[in-house]
């Protein structure tokens, strides 16, 4: 897990300089063809890459998203009409079964489809009309992680291909980042030390990081067997904080920009209780490093411009020190991260 974790700038660089043709490809489709709905279909890790994905493409694209519910297909056999959809899998195998039937109810719909995955050979691959591939390498580690960033690359080509306003000479600057907050590491390593007989813990993001909230917690309890439930900041606020007492550790994404002012009223709360916190942010956002609780700060300042959102970059940088996290505190709870109990890498279900 720590080697495929320390892959990513390169994985991430080689990404994106492959999917750039697909995403022109594709726009030109999409100018003949704009979609009026944005459908995402995913399970595990890929599904959280496409609840960053939903709020990728609303916020940049103005298109609606909905996230399919794989269920209604495999299980109620339901016929939902998705012609004037853009329908897209996400799967780091491209062999889940339900995700890929969902892609193969929308072809039949003759909607428009598209598969993002780390393999060129998968079922996946061959069923979707457009395909964005993960340039990951084989992933080994039960846990994703190199494929989850990867998949996020992939959506933010997604989104040009679409219409929105990414510049790729930033998304060349995301390995970049990506490097920066591998420093962290050995700052990351000492401190899971103190979380090392952790049973239970709270994630909160909002927004573009509420993903990442997503995604560390799964990561914490399928590496280190700690029970994390994840929230977005608002809905934290609106009856699960009640579950905090002191001592209580609560991790939290923290990006500047609109998210901010919510996030801050939840760290302050949270301070109020006592509660063990931990922030993850970047060297720009000087209010959060000022809040005095404990942060884990990418040492670099990302990008903001008055064309995109100041955290529109901030998911893939941010997930990398969570990441380490759970690899180094499975390590002190005496786990091997590579092959958690009771799973395996590809999950079929229906």
């Amino acid at each position: 897990m720590l080697e495929e974790i320390l892959a990513q700038p390169a994985a991430l660089e080689r990404t994106l300089a492959r999917g750039l043709r697909t995403a022109a490809a594709l726009a030109r489709v999409i100018g003949k063809r704009r979609p009026k709905l944005i459908v995402l279909a995913a399970r595990g890790t890929s599904d959280n890459a496409a609840q960053f994905a939903r709020y990728l493409l609303e916020i940049t694209t103005g298109i609606p998203v909905s996230l399919a519910a794989p269920s209604i297909f495999t299980l109620y056999g339901a016929r939902v009409d998705v012609r004037d959809a853009l329908v897209v899998a996400i799967s780091q195998s491209g062999e889940s079964t339900d995700t890929n039937l969902v892609l193969e109810r929308a072809r039949e719909a003759k909607a428009l489809t598209v598969g993002i995955t780390n393999e060129a050979r998968s079922t996946l691959a061959r069923i979707a009309d457009h395909v964005f591939l993960v340039r990951a390498g084989r992933e080994r580690s039960v846990a994703a992680t190199k494929t989850y960033t990867g998949q996020l690359m992939l959506c933010y080509l997604l989104a040009q291909a679409l219409g929105a306003t990414i510049r790729t000479d930033d998304l060349r600057r995301v390995a970049e980042w990506t490097q920066a907050a591998l420093t962290l590491a050995p700052e990351i390593a000492e401190r899971t030390e103190r979380y090392r007989f952790m049973e239970r813990a709270v994630v909160v993001g909002r927004g573009l990081n509420y993903a990442n909230a997503f995604e560390f917690a799964l990561k914490l309890m399928e590496t280190c067997y700690v029970l994390a439930d994840r929230f977005s900041a608002a809905d934290f606020l609106h009856g699960p904080i009640a579950m905090v007492e002191r001592s209580f550790p609560v991790f939290l994404f923290a990006p500047p920009g609109v998210t901010w002012l919510g996030m801050r009223g939840v760290i302050r709360r949270l301070q109020a209780l006592k509660a063990e916190t931990l922030i993850i942010t970047d060297a720009s956002h000087g209010a959060a490093i000022a809040m005095g609780s404990p942060t884990l700060i990418v040492p670099t300042k990302l990008v903001s411009t008055n064309v995109v959102p100041a955290e529109l970059f901030t998911p893939i940088p941010y997930i990398v020190p969570a990441q380490l996290f759970a690899a180094h505190l499975a390590e002190r709870k005496g786990l091997d991260p590579d092959r958690p109990r009771t799973i395996e890498k590809v999950t079929r279900t229906l």
